[in-house]
């Protein structure tokens, strides 16, 4: 299997788990109010939205540093560090 095939299906797991888990937040916060979104403040909602972005965010960052242990590249830092060192 090749590095881009690698990275094609770690992106593929990751997708579907994030979809798992949006699925999950929804029915919790369905469950935690029980007539709905409908019923749900907007503040509710904002907070709701704004700890799924951290947690997703936090998902894809954990993705992308273990395709990249997985694929032998460098992790961004070490990048960076090159990147400033051409110019």
């Amino acid at each position: 299997m090749t590095t881009q095939d690698k990275a094609r299906e770690l992106m593929v797991q990751q997708r579907l788990q994030d979809e798992h888990l949006h699925e999950s937040m929804l029915n919790r916060a369905e469950a935690a109010h029980p007539s709905g979104t409908e019923g749900m403040t907007q503040e509710e909602a904002r907070e709701l939205m704004a700890q799924q972005r951290h947690h997703e965010k936090h998902l894809h960052e954990s993705m992308l540093n273990r395709a990249e242990a997985e694929v032998g590249l460098p992790s961004d830092n070490t990048n960076s560090s090159q990147e400033c060192s051409l110019y």
